[in-house]
């Protein structure tokens, strides 16, 4: 039976700014994401009916609460597939960390089963239908680095950089809903600088990247979870050249462009929390 593997890889957000909320309950964003090499591997195979999903990870359900599932299920329902498929899901991206690690699997699920099924769907398409799973999975269908607006749908494709990230989870868990929900807009104060950012990531300026990271969440789940600051300093502390939370959090990250400063953050950290990673950005053009 034909069976293919496919990544999906862990985004972090380099900049992240609400807008307004909208009518529909949704918020307007400006955001820019950019993917990292850490990722969660997936492999698709072709049964005879129906939908079978298992994962090395517990907390994750293998039934239609799981994006990757419900992917799996649209992929089947809009191209009219008869087949079933089994999924196995190796997680190594850490859950509800603000990684879009769900949405990335839901991605890859979705690229997956256009090759299995040999469907011939461009990127284009697989993103237009993807946004109907979440804000994030047309981005990790994308890759490489963006900047997203509407409700993080709307993709611009811009440049990466290549530099050594830390990435520390801690043990808590965060709503995205719940951070979203307690975000009084009108009171943001401090908008991230996106064209500066856009324009850093072009001329490949690592120290002015690192000086406009800013995400207006922070705001909400730090007063939640003091934690996250915590991480935030002792990032600074080991040299990191600018740090922010990722997505709705927990997950803090550290920018590096040495490699040795970068190992010893890495080491650091990993004294004190469990779920602590070294990787490098990700750019399939790099």
């Amino acid at each position: 039976m034909k069976c293919i593997e496919i990544k999906g890889r862990a985004k972090i957000n380099l900049s992240l700014d609400v807008l307004k909320r909208r009518e529909d309950g949704y918020h307007e964003v400006k955001m820019i994401m950019q993917q990292i090499d850490l990722y969660d591997e997936i492999a698709l195979k072709i049964i005879g009916n129906g939908i079978i999903l298992n994962s090395n990870c517990e907390y994750i359900p293998n039934h239609e609460g799981n994006i990757a599932y419900k992917a799996a299920m649209l992929m089947m329902d809009h191209f009219h597939i008869e087949q079933g498929v089994e999924i196995y899901i190796n997680k190594n991206i850490p859950v509800a960390a603000g990684l879009a690690g769900g949405s990335t699997d839901a991605a890859a699920v979705m690229m997956g089963m256009n090759e299995l099924f040999n469907l011939q769907a461009t990127k284009k398409e697989l993103m237009e239908l993807g946004v109907l799973l979440g804000a994030d999975v047309p981005f990790c269908i994308l890759g490489g680095t963006a900047l997203a607006e509407g409700i993080g749908e709307r993709l611009t494709p811009i440049k990466g950089f290549d530099e050594w990230i830390v990435l520390c989870k801690p043990n808590i868990s965060v709503s995205t809903a719940n951070v979203y929900g307690n975000l009084e807009v009108e009171q943001i104060s401090n908008h991230p600088k996106t064209e500066v950012m856009i324009q850093a990531l072009e001329n490949k300026d690592i120290k002015l990247i690192a000086e406009n990271l800013e995400n207006v969440l922070e705001t909400v789940t730090e007063k939640i979870h003091p934690i996250i600051k915590d991480i935030k300093k002792k990032m600074l502390e080991y040299q990191a050249l600018g740090s922010l939370m990722s997505g709705s959090g927990p997950t803090v990250f550290g920018i590096y462009k040495d490699y040795n400063k970068a190992k010893c953050a890495y080491e650091n950290l990993s004294k004190v929390y469990n779920q602590v990673y070294l990787v490098k950005t990700y750019d399939e053009c790099q």
